[in-house]
């Protein structure tokens, strides 16, 4: 990746490193991703591979990002290397959710580049199109494109991104969070939902739907689902079935253009 192509993304990366350190954080630009902070804490435990546990009991579900699914169940968290450090939780709200998790942008010391970005630029995690703060999202969505440009982490995989041709592939994933690539045959409004469709046969191809009630977000965005069709496209969402495989799109970063 070249640093033009760095800049046209409007965030700069330090060297990319290797292994579960988090003691060189890359750094990000001074306007970028710069929430409320909503308060700190000593890590104690690693819960998962997005939730860690403060000494004060609190636990902390790392926002915007989605971990891979199907990664070897051997390979060591990658969030254990920040127990016994001291983090900063930054976002835009502190309550916690259903679960009692706080939901926060994690950082180190005195970095600038959040915990997440960091995951996500060794290919640890995949942006999950959560974050309503563009420059957040924008430093997140960088992240993950120098990942792929490079092939590090889970990216190295063929299958990190399903094809959506391949309809059985993307069922083998029900539940989970996946992308989804492919060229969009046609799109169709049916009622209340907009269906990207990725193949001529609704009981078994891959679509995309859009509620009509988030098509104010799109057109805030400037952005018309109709000029989907005929394009390749990547979705990112969790996988059901409704006939066959489906991603309900709830938010406009869950859709981009395939450019690479």
């Amino acid at each position: 990746m070249t640093a033009r192509y760095l800049r046209m993304r409007h965030i700069l990366f330090g060297a990319l490193f290797c292994g579960f350190s988090f003691a060189k954080a890359a750094p990000a630009l001074a306007d970028g991703c710069q929430l409320v902070i909503q308060g700190e804490g000593v890590v104690s435990a690693v819960i998962d591979q997005r939730t860690l546990r403060l000494e004060d009991g609190r636990d902390i579900r790392l926002a915007g990002v989605e971990v891979v699914a199907g990664e070897p169940a051997n390979r060591r968290p990658a969030l254990a290397a920040l127990i016994g450090r001291r983090v900063t939780l930054r976002g835009e709200r502190d309550d916690p959710d259903r679960y009692g998790r706080q939901t926060a942008f994690i950082y180190l010391g005195t970095s600038t580049s959040s915990v997440q970005s960091d995951l996500l630029a060794r290919g640890e995690a995949l942006v999950s199109a959560e974050v309503s703060d563009k420059s957040c999202a924008a430093e997140l969505a960088a992240a993950e494109a120098a990942a792929r440009q490079t092939r590090r982490g889970t990216w190295a995989e063929s299958s990190v991104v399903k094809s959506a041709e391949r309809p059985d592939d993307i069922l083998a994933r029900i539940g989970q969070f996946a992308i989804v690539e492919g060229y969009v045959r046609s799109v169709r409004a049916v009622g209340g939902t907009i269906y990207l469709n990725f193949g001529p046969r609704w009981t078994r191809d891959f679509a995309a739907t859009i509620s009509r009630r988030i098509m104010p977000s799109f057109e805030a965005a400037g952005i018309a689902p109709m000029s989907f069709e005929q394009r390749r496209i990547r979705v990112r969402g969790w996988i059901e079935r409704r006939g066959g495989p489906r991603v309900e799109v709830l938010r406009v970063g869950q859709i981009e253009v395939a450019h690479d």
